[in-house]
């Protein structure tokens, strides 16, 4: 496997502020990456990275704590059959030993005590291509604290499907490295369907590898606060990434994503979609995309979108798209975001085909996620998560889901 290279962001001399061009590309890169927890700050609101999120409810996430282990995790193929060790090796060991600690370094202050408070690490090692993919079951079984790491490696030339299920009620910090071999091409999908009072927050470090491709997936469909944060770099030429993410959010929680996408080498594309629902008084979305293109990366093609969908009054969706650019050499670079309400156009046209107006609206919703569904391409899970989103959408059939907002 080739060496990685630390994602290594520079700090501009405040005594020369053109020493360094574009020395602080993006609100996601003014933090250090380190295991030192001093290295950061406690966080704030006036935080760039933290003026989103509700802090004072996620705040026993700020020190370092003893694991409760009451989150259980299980590793089998999808079917639920025992897992070949000569193909997927499964490994549980001290937090900082094998692959641990190996894919960048902690990122925020969450992601510092994460990994100064767990103990050890559960490492998906994929040595050949399975022929289904591979479950990894996180089951939370109590509001105790509690740590967790996961690692994923995959090969030189290994295909293959790692599906994530997170579920169950938990207070989670979780830590997860993913990284790529050369001429790689995998695919995670992250799904959090945690009880309505659970806490979640996460980090993960991606490394792409050399003409590798990465299809990174992340449904979130409950809890109280859930934030998850994603770095990103590229270990070669040609490496491809795709980033996709849905996310359905109920009255009183708040659901956010952070992705930072790093085009450290030549010719390689990355795409972010993101598309989320808002549903109540007090729902509350947060996506902040990130791309940064440095002068090492000609070549580069580049896209972020997000798009939000406020189903009643009382929703919030933030939406930050920022995209710095170091390289005048690429094929093209860009982004866009919305947030908005049902299309008149959508609902007239199904009512007037005799879909009763409720009924035209969870349509509209479906076809609104459903293509990033059929995009995250694991057909044992995708009938799974339309059920899931179903379910979240019944939960709506009250006054509040058959009002939106009449105004334009």
């Amino acid at each position: 496997m080739a060496d990685r290279k630390e994602i290594n962001i520079p700090v501009a001399d405040p005594n020369d502020p053109y020493a360094v061009p574009a020395a602080m590309p993006s609100s996601a890169d003014t933090n250090p990456r380190s295991f030192d927890l001093a290295d950061f700050a406690m966080p704030t609101r006036k935080q760039e990275d933290w003026r989103f999120t509700p802090i004072e409810r996620i705040e026993e996430f700020f020190d370092v704590f003893e694991p409760s282990g009451a989150t259980s995790v299980d590793v089998r193929y999808i079917d639920g059959s025992v897992i070949d060790e000569s193909v997927v090796q499964v490994r549980r060991v001290d937090i900082g030993d094998d692959l641990s600690g190996t894919v960048s370094k902690p990122n925020d202050r969450v992601s510092a005590v994460e990994w100064n408070s767990v103990r050890t690490a559960t490492v998906v090692d994929m040595l050949r291509e399975p022929d289904q993919p591979v479950l990894v079951q996180v089951h939370g079984n109590g509001l105790d604290l509690d740590a967790l790491h996961l690692v994923i490696n995959a090969r030189d030339r290994v295909h293959g499907d790692v599906v994530v299920q997170h579920d169950g009620q938990a207070r989670l910090a979780e830590g997860v490295e993913i990284v790529t071999g050369d001429d790689a091409h995998i695919s995670t999908t992250f799904v959090q369907e945690w009880t309505a009072d659970s806490k979640h927050v996460a980090s993960h470090r991606i490394h792409v590898g050399n003409e590798s491709s990465l299809r990174h997936s992340v449904v979130t469909l409950g809890g109280e606060v859930v934030r998850i944060r994603m770095d990103q770099d590229f270990g070669g030429e040609h490496g491809d990434l795709n980033m996709l993410g849905i996310y359905f959010v109920d009255p009183g929680e708040h659901i956010e994503h952070r992705t930072m996408v790093v085009h450290n080498h030549p010719e390689c594309r990355s795409r972010v979609v993101y598309k989320g629902a808002l549903s109540g008084q007090g729902a509350h979305s947060t996506w902040v995309g990130n791309a940064l293109i440095e002068p090492t990366a000609p070549g580069t093609d580049s896209y972020e979108l997000n798009r939000n969908l406020v189903l009643t009054p009382g929703a919030v969706a933030d939406s930050e798209p920022n995209l710095e650019i170091e390289n005048g050499n690429i094929v093209g670079a860009g982004h866009a975001s919305s947030v908005g309400r049902f299309d008149d156009e959508e609902l007239f046209y199904l009512c007037s085909r005799g879909i009763p107006e409720r009924e035209a609206r969870k349509l509209v919703v479906r076809g609104f996620f459903g293509e990033l569904v059929e995009e995250i391409g694991i057909e044992q899970i995708a009938g799974h998560l339309m059920q899931a989103i179903d379910r979240r959408l019944a939960r709506g059939e009250s006054s509040a889901m058959q009002t939106v907002l009449e105004e334009k």
